[in-house]
């Protein structure tokens, strides 16, 4: 069995790091520990409906596989990220966690279980 590596994450609004490795873009971390850039691509045809580019569904379509045991949405640092209605749907089935971005910051310090992140870093 491989050890459990501690991951020490903190964020400011406009950055994140792990371990001290900083990004200053909206991140996806896998259950794995890799880190990639959130798709807010996937989500610019519902801007028009939302005051910020939300979460939607094609964003997550990695969860399908991935399959996560706890799913931790940092929304903002005024939890201004909102989910689509798709995306909600979606997401039955994956416990989900939508918090600001200090307390979600503050959820993956502490989480024991198997989790991905994914981080809104401004609003």
């Amino acid at each position: 069995m491989s050890p459990v590596i501690a991951r020490r994450y903190e964020a400011a609004h406009g950055w994140f790091s792990i371990d001290g490795n900083r990004y200053t873009h909206d991140v996806v971390v896998h259950g794995d520990g890799t880190v990639e850039r959130r798709r807010v691509d996937l989500s610019q045809t519902y801007r028009g409906e939302y005051f910020h580019t939300p979460l939607g569904e094609r964003e997550i379509d990695f969860l399908e596989v991935e399959r996560p045991e706890v799913l931790i949405v940092a929304a903002g640092f005024k939890g201004m990220m909102q989910l689509t209605p798709l995306a909600q749907e979606k997401l039955k089935g994956i416990q989900v966690f939508t918090l600001t971005t200090d307390k979600a910051i503050e959820m993956m310090n502490q989480e024991k279980r198997r989790f991905v992140a994914i981080l809104h870093l401004t609003c």
